[in-house]
């Protein structure tokens, strides 16, 4: 038992190494070739432990050439094209100038059904509403709408809009984010003076605060110790 436990432990890392390695586009992309390479890796994994008689350093080795095959074709991948396009596939355009293709509808064997179940899903409900619609070589349908089915924009109103931040969590479950605060650009006794001021004296009675893309900050603050306020304090 004690055996088995190990034998799964240093897999677990191996594999978890493997795919750190492998990089988080290859987990995002996920082409043909990529997907039979992590059902391999997953079956490798697997050998060893269901099989204590199988040698695990066999099992880590056919791993590791794995990855190093992965690797080996997204750096091919990316100096030839062709390779590329041979390895992953290349995209089909289903839609072209709101006109189907249907003979790549077909040679994808892609109904008309299934065509417009995707379009549903990409918000664009009316064929006639697509300008293109592009399938993409990792199996995902890119829709682009007509010009006059594009949503409205400021800078199509004319108006004028500050730069937005990426929201993050400055505190969450009592525990201040330093580095967030200072991505922010507000000093920590700053916030807790705001904080004062909003009646909070102490971090363990946020549940969570964060600021958003106006620079605004909210806090969540917890009820009893245990459920958060349904309201918030905004600073």
């Amino acid at each position: 038992m004690l055996i088995v436990a190990i034998r799964t432990f240093v897999l677990y890392i191996i594999v978890l190494i493997a795919v750190s390695i492998m990089g988080k586009s290859e987990l995002s992309k996920m082409s043909p070739f990529q997907l039979v390479i992590v059902f391999m890796i997953a079956e490798l994994a697997a050998m060893p432990i269901d099989d204590p008689s199988t040698s695990l350093i066999n099992g880590v080795m056919a791993i590791f050439t794995l990855m190093l095959l992965q690797v080996l074709i997204s750096f091919l991948s990316i100096k030839s094209e062709k390779f590329k396009n041979l390895v992953s596939g290349k995209p089909s355009i289903l839609i072209e100038k709101g006109k189907l293709n249907i003979k790549e509808l077909k040679k994808l064997r892609i109904t008309s059904t299934d065509l417009l179940e995707q379009l549903r899903l990409a918000n664009c409900p009316s064929l006639s509403d697509v300008e293109y619609a592009i399938m993409e070589a990792n199996g995902q349908l890119t829709v682009i709408p007509k010009a006059e089915q594009k949503p409205l924009t400021p800078k199509d109103m004319g108006l004028t809009v500050n730069d937005g931040l990426l929201p993050m969590v400055v505190v969450s479950d009592g525990t201040v984010y330093n580095k967030n605060l200072l991505a922010a650009g507000v000093p920590e006794e700053l916030f807790r003076q705001k904080l004062r001021d909003s009646g909070i004296s102490s971090y363990k009675d946020i549940f969570l605060a964060f600021y958003d893309e106006n620079k605004a900050f909210h806090v969540y603050l917890y009820s009893d110790n245990a459920v958060p306020f349904a309201s918030e304090v905004k600073i």
